[in-house]
């Protein structure tokens, strides 16, 4: 498989089922730039480096994700509307397993 369909409700409470390629090493917060889900400048605002908060989403499956790096750990202790789902786009690479995937963007932060 080259491809996996992810489940993605943006700020707006819009949802959108989206095709993301899994050979490209694209990351969450590139699949939602890709589709425009969200309007340019808002998200990916540091370009995937995880020194801002900008991509974060709530997990709202039970896929088997990464662990969080201290970057990543660090950032969120940082951001606003954290929660136990919360987690940086950027840090989550589209891979095969997570056919299915369901997200929602957090709101932006103030």
């Amino acid at each position: 498989m080259s491809e996996i369909r992810v489940h993605i409700t943006d700020r707006k409470g819009v949802s959108h089922q989206v095709d993301a390629p899994t050979d490209m090493n694209m990351n969450l917060m590139e699949l939602v730039r890709a589709y425009e889900l969200a309007p340019e400048g808002t998200i990916g605002v540091c370009g995937g480096m995880a020194m801002c908060a900008s991509c974060q989403f709530y997990i709202n499956s039970d896929h088997d994700l990464p662990e969080k790096t201290d970057d990543e750990e660090a950032m969120l202790s940082e951001a606003f509307f954290v929660n136990e789902k919360s987690r940086l786009g950027c840090q989550i690479h589209l891979t095969n397993d997570l056919n299915g995937l369901q997200v929602e963007l957090a709101p932006e932060g103030s």
